[in-house]
C-alpha cells in the first residue's frame, strides 16, 4: 500500500525507554476495511506498539518511524492535534475499561463526549445518541444503564461501554487492545461476537492485539507475530496453525490447541 492510499501504514516504527529499544523496526498496513491481528507473549511490545500509533504511549517513551493515516503523517503531531484524530478518525478500545473510564461521570456522559467534541452536539442530543449506542451494543435498559456510574456495571458491561465509545462517532479504523482477556469465556464469546458485528456493519478497519491466538482466529485472518518488539512472522490464521516457524509461534499455537482441547 502507498503512503497515498486510504488506510493505516506502520514503517520502521521503534520505541526507545530509558535508553533500552522495546519495539524496533516495526512494520506493516491496514488497508481500508480490512483486519490485521497483533499477537505475541507478555513483554513482545505489541500493546505499546498499538497505543503510539495514537500518541498514547508513556510520557518517557521516544517514539521514531512513520505511522501514516490515509496519507498523513501521525508521528510528531501535537497532543491537540492527536486528539482530533482519536475518536473521529481512529476509535481505541482498551483492555481495561474500569481503568479507561472516569470513575466520577456517568456512562451516558462518556460515551457522549465523543459526540459532542468531534461532532458538536449539545450535551442533550450526545444523551441522546449515547442511549442509542448503549442499546446498540447489548446493554441492557439503556435509558437507565447511561445513568449509572462505571463501578456499577459488570466487566462485559464496562468492556460494552468502551467499544460504544469507540464506535461512536463511526470511525474508520478501530484499534483494539486485548478487549476481552479480563473476561470469562462466555462473556469474552459474546463481546468478539459483538465487535465483529459493528466492525462489519461499519466497514471499519481493525487492529486487534491479543496474545490468544484461539480468540485471534475469531476475528481477522491475518496476523504479524510480536516478540521482544520485533515482528518474528507474518502469515494468516491458518497458515501459522499449520506451519508455524518461529518458536514464539509455536508455543502460540500449541496454546491455541490446549485451549480449544479444554473448551471442547
Amino acid at each position: 500500500m502507498s503512503p497515498e492510499a486510504a488506510g493505516l501504514e506502520v514503517s520502521g516504527l521503534s520505541i526507545d525507554i530509558g535508553g533500552r529499544r522495546v519495539v524496533d523496526d516495526l512494520s506493516f498496513s491496514v488497508a481500508t476495511g480490512e483486519r490485521l491481528g497483533l499477537i505475541g507473549e507478555s513483554g513482545s511490545g505489541k500493546s505499546l506498539s498499538i497505543l503510539s500509533l495514537v500518541g498514547l504511549a508513556p510520557a518517557d517513551a521516544v517514539v521514531a518511524g512513520s505511522v501514516r493515516l490515509d496519507g498523513r503523517e501521525l508521528v510528531g503531531l501535537s497532543e491537540r492535534e492527536l486528539a482530533r484524530v482519536r475518536g473521529r478518525q481512529i476509535g481505541m478500545v482498551f483492555q481495561d475499561p474500569l481503568a479507561a473510564l472516569n470513575p466520577l461521570h456517568t456512562i451516558g456522559r462518556q460515551i457522549g463526549e465523543p459526540l459532542r467534541l468531534h461532532e458538536g452536539l449539545s450535551r442533550r442530543d450526545a444523551l441522546e445518541r449515547a442511549v442509542d449506542a448503549a442499546a446498540e451494543v447489548g446493554l441492557p435498559d439503556p435509558a437507565q444503564i447511561t445513568r449509572l456510574y462505571p463501578h456499577q456495571l459488570s466487566g462485559g458491561q464496562r468492556q460494552r461501554v468502551g467499544i460504544a465509545i469507540a464506535l461512536a462517532c463511526r470511525p474508520a479504523l478501530i484499534l483494539a487492545d486485548e478487549p476481552t482477556t479480563a473476561l470469562d469465556v462466555t462473556t469474552q464469546a459474546a463481546i468478539l461476537d459483538l465487535f465483529q458485528r459493528l466492525v462489519d456493519e461499519r466497514g471499519a478497519s481493525l487492529v486487534f492485539v491479543t496474545h490468544d491466538l484461539a480468540v485471534l482466529a475469531r476475528i481477522t485472518s491475518d496476523v504479524v507475530v510480536l516478540s521482544h518488539g520485533r515482528a518474528v512472522e507474518r502469515g494468516t490464521v491458518d497458515g501459522i496453525l499449520r506451519g508455524a516457524e518461529h518458536p514464539v509461534t509455536q508455543g502460540l499455537v500449541a496454546a491455541a490447541r490446549a485451549t480449544t482441547w479444554r473448551a471442547s
